[in-house]
Parts: structure tokens; C-alpha cells; sequence
């Protein structure tokens, strides 16, 4: 645990378990999301079928980055997930979204 609380700059095990806790609510939170999402765009396994998982496991990837924010934020780690999601995307290519 301390090597993960030095690579992500976390002072305590509390402020450790908050963000697993995070993590996991957001997990759980983007897959519900997911249903009722794909359900208003259209977009069902009847209509696509063997294309429904991928495009909806494309449809959770942003709307997980979202949540993850924003259940940071209502945690009081909105700067430790601001942080994370940044340099995620700066790795997934999408850095110019972002100003230094």
C-alpha cells in the first residue's frame, strides 16, 4: 500500500480507502448507466447483436470518465481524480484537450 499511496501522492490510508471507494462506486455506476443510455439511443442487441457488447462497452468508457469526476468530486478527491483522468487521457493520446 505505501507504494501505491507514494505513486499517486496520497497522505493517508483514509484518503486511500476513499478513493477505492471511488473507484468502485464508479465502476458499478457507469455499467447501470450504460443500459438506459443505450436503451435511449436506440441502441439494442436485437438490432445490433454481436455489435451490442463492443458499442456499449464504448459507450461506458466516457461516460465512466464522467462519473469518475464528478463521484470524486462529491468524495472531496476532486483533485486527486482531475489529476488521474488528465494524465490518463494525455496516455490515450487526448493531452491537446488541455491547456498547461
Amino acid at each position: 500500500m505505501e507504494k501505491l499511496k507514494q505513486r499517486w501522492g496520497v497522505q493517508s490510508n483514509l484518503q486511500l480507502t476513499i478513493i477505492f471507494i471511488v473507484f468502485a462506486i464508479t465502476g458499478s455506476a457507469s455499467a447501470m448507466v450504460s443500459k438506459p443510455v443505450c436503451l435511449w439511443l436506440g441502441i439494442t442487441k436485437e438490432d445490433f447483436g454481436f455489435l451490442f457488447t463492443p458499442i456499449r462497452l464504448i459507450l461506458i468508457f466516457p461516460l465512466y470518465q464522467v462519473l469518475l469526476v464528478s463521484i470524486g468530486f462529491l468524495f472531496g478527491q476532486f483533485a486527486f481524480f482531475w489529476k488521474f483522468e488528465k494524465k490518463l487521457l494525455r496516455k490515450l493520446g487526448l493531452g491537446f484537450l488541455f491547456k498547461e
